[in-house]
């Protein structure tokens, strides 16, 4: 097990116990924040302090109001100033981590002094400086606006301490001219780059090197595992440097997480890319020849029919995608194997011709991802590895305006063909739970109502493969009995019955006639969400808004600025939110969130705890359910001050026995079917 070292710099001021840090009257008391003892926040700090101690792993439920960033970031900052021992915090978001770094660091520094952090992003949200002289000398841009794009990125490069594109608010999120600029590993030339030393990768991987703490996300923690476990332990693999420990807040988003980087993934955006990375790089540098012009035109051609030749989707849903198992592999390679072999066969004369430009330092990375995707390709057509469940997605790309209005005519279409694991907990307890001696694992959403009642982790544990951990639930701080009204309207009908979208309608109206509107209206598929949302646009007086209208970020920006709206939201909307204070004052859940049973993933995880002789809808679908629904209401109470009601349309989780499960699961909610306690509620 690794045990990170780094020097230790001169006259380090010794950080306070826990003990003087949160008692009342202590360090915390004294700050600049509002203040209030919290006997949870004391006690998950000092369990993660001594479960640093003892080597072991932790889980901590720690509900919302608890103030678990502070309870983490002590104790790890005392056991890597102490011991010189290198921490690891892991996000959910960037947002997350961004506010980590930026505001809960800064705060502590006021009060500890100075501090060894760093945050560090994927590779791509950095700028390759090598790519822009390239670019600069030879410029071949694409249109007007990504010459001014340019010329913003020349100018910012000259002062960015960081290269990190979030600091440049001009630059559009999907910009085709960051994707030439950024620094992913693909044509990285590594120590071999003229601009190796000053380059913002290398002085990132200099920061983290030098740092007690480094703050990442779960994407770049995750991607970075699969790279070192992929490349068996090579000294230069991956980009994290080693840790004692690690840190997982938001951890009930690991299992999502994992399979995606455990998995392979191909779409038809790879081919293209490669060949116009191999294009516009080699014409840069004055070496394209008219045999790689050939072989990039071979691959476009041929990776377009081998995409087409695939089986074909259902119709995208009203998200726009289309998910398919593809299970018939076999018959598949014996009735199109022609397109799949000459797809394989141009990016092999692809390599060739690039093996042949041996002085061009930038052809041994684009002849790299060549062979990586020829050989992605053969893993996902010809692999027989039981714990993969092999499916294909297609994704239509829809104008915004046309996607509020329920278009459904797709502008493009990108195809993925993917490869998940079922069950990525053998894959944890190996690469992650064998290799750290302490992993923590926060969250306000873990625990699931267990067959005598009381909340456990037995599904996360199950699920994760975390070997023997230490358990906490800390309660919240907030006071649900009084800050919140659960409504479960009575009379609701089955949501498959054709009363329901009518009857959860007036039910809706009626609810944010007395709230005033200031609610979120979350949905488990957006087809409804739109039936919905286009009912009540006509007997509202409320600004309505809704998902797909606007990006994200705007759309929750217009909500916190619009008195009265309302926002109309699926998936997305159901977690990682945060608006405090009266303008979120209702959240309505239309069904409880299962999963649909149809997905490839979730079907092949429900068919191998069957076959292992399991009940699969008590073992993974009700408890995934359960913790998403914790999530989607835990949107409306996020301070002392909160006070609101949430409503739930579907009447399963009165009328069934696993909805017994579901309110055993939620925290201590007043709960009432009666809509005047809704109305002596805001009264």
């Amino acid at each position: 097990m690794p045990t990170a070292t780094h020097p230790e710099t001169s006259a380090e001021q010794k950080l306070p116990t826990l003990y003087e840090f949160f008692h009342p009257g202590g360090i915390l008391a004294k700050s600049s924040l509002a203040f209030e003892h919290r006997t949870g926040q004391y006690a998950m700090a000092r369990e993660i302090e001594q479960c640093f101690a003892d080597r072991r792993h932790l889980i901590v439920e720690a509900g919302t109001g608890t103030g678990k960033t502070l309870a983490y970031l002590l104790p790890a900052l005392r056991r890597a100033r102490e011991h010189k021992q290198r921490i690891i915090i892991s996000t959910g978001t960037k947002n997350l981590q961004e506010q980590l770094f930026f505001k809960d660091v800064p705060f502590l520094e006021s009060l500890l002094g100075p501090l060894r952090v760093c945050y560090m992003k994927g590779r791509a949200n950095y700028l390759c400086k090598q790519k822009l002289y390239a670019l600069r000398d030879n410029p071949i841009l694409s249109g007007l606006e990504e010459i001014d794009q340019f010329h913003h990125i020349l100018q910012w490069e000259r002062t960015t301490e960081t290269g990190d594109r979030a600091e440049i608010n001009t630059l559009p999120e999907h910009s085709a001219l960051w994707h030439k600029l950024d620094a992913r590993s693909e044509v990285c030339l590594g120590q071999t780059c003229p601009n190796w030393e000053p380059c913002y990768i290398t002085s990132m991987r200099r920061k983290a090197l030098e740092s007690d703490i480094v703050i990442v996300n779960h994407h770049l923690f995750f991607a970075d595992l699969s790279i070192k476990q992929q490349a068996a332990g090579a000294p230069d693999a991956g980009i994290l440097p080693e840790a004692a420990a690690v840190i997982f807040d938001e951890a009930h988003e690991l299992e999502d997480v994992a399979s995606q980087y455990f998995g392979v993934a191909l779409s038809n955006h790879r081919f293209d890319e490669l060949a116009r990375d191999t294009e516009s790089m080699l014409r840069a540098k004055g070496v394209s020849t008219p045999a790689i012009e050939s072989a990039t035109l071979n691959i476009r051609e041929r990776s377009r029919m081998f995409f087409s030749s695939l089986p074909a989707n259902p119709s995208p849903s009203g998200s726009n995608i289309g998910r398919m198992e593809f299970s018939d592999r076999t018959d598949f390679l014996e009735d199109r194997g022609d397109a799949y072999i000459a797809a394989s066969n141009a990016l092999v004369h692809l390599e060739s011709e690039l093996d042949r430009l041996r002085d061009v330092e930038e052809a041994s990375g684009l002849r790299k991802r060549a062979t990586d995707i020829r050989n992605h390709m053969k893993f996902l057509l010809e692999s027989d590895d039981p714990n993969n469940v092999f499916w294909i997605e297609r994704r239509a790309t829809m104008n915004l305006r046309n996607a509020a209005r329920g278009a459904t005519t797709p502008q493009a279409f990108t195809t993925h063909l993917q490869a998940t694991p079922i069950d990525v907990s053998t894959l944890l307890a190996d690469t992650l739970f064998m290799h750290y001696p302490s992993v923590i694992l926060t969250s306000a959403t873990l625990t699931v109502a267990e067959s005598d009642g009381q909340p456990g982790f037995t599904h996360l544990k199950k699920r994760l493969g975390i070997p023997f951990p230490k358990e906490l639930i800390v309660p919240s701080h907030f006071d649900y009995t009084k800050q919140a009204l659960l409504y479960l309207p009575p009379t609701m009908p089955e949501p498959r019955h054709p009363d329901f979208v009518p009857q959860a309608t007036e039910k809706i109206r009626r609810v944010l006639e007395i709230t005033h509107g200031r609610a979120f209206c979350l949905f488990t598929s957006y087809a409804q969400m739109r039936e919905l949302h286009d009912r009540l646009l006509a007997e509202l007086p409320f600004p309505l808004l809704m998902q797909g209208s606007a990006p994200r970020h705007i759309l929750l920006q217009q909500f916190r600025e619009t008195p009265n709206a309302v926002l109309f939201g699926t998936s997305s909307f159901w977690q990682g939110v945060d608006v405090q204070g009266e303008q979120l004052s209702c959240v309505i859940v239309d069904k409880l969130p299962f999963a649909v049973p149809s997905d490839p993933i979730m079907k092949a995880r429900t068919d191998a705890i069957t076959a292992a002789g399991g009940n699969a809808f008590q073992d993974l679908q009700v408890p995934q359910a359960v913790l998403a629904l914790k999530q989607g209401f835990g949107r409306l109470i996020r301070s002392l001050s909160d006070r609101g009601v949430l409503m739930l349309l579907d009447p399963r989780i009165r009328t069934t026995r696993y909805g017994a499960t579901f309110l055993n699961s939620l925290p201590a909610y007043r709960r009432t079917d009666d809509i005047t306690e809704v109305e002596k509620f805001f009264a």
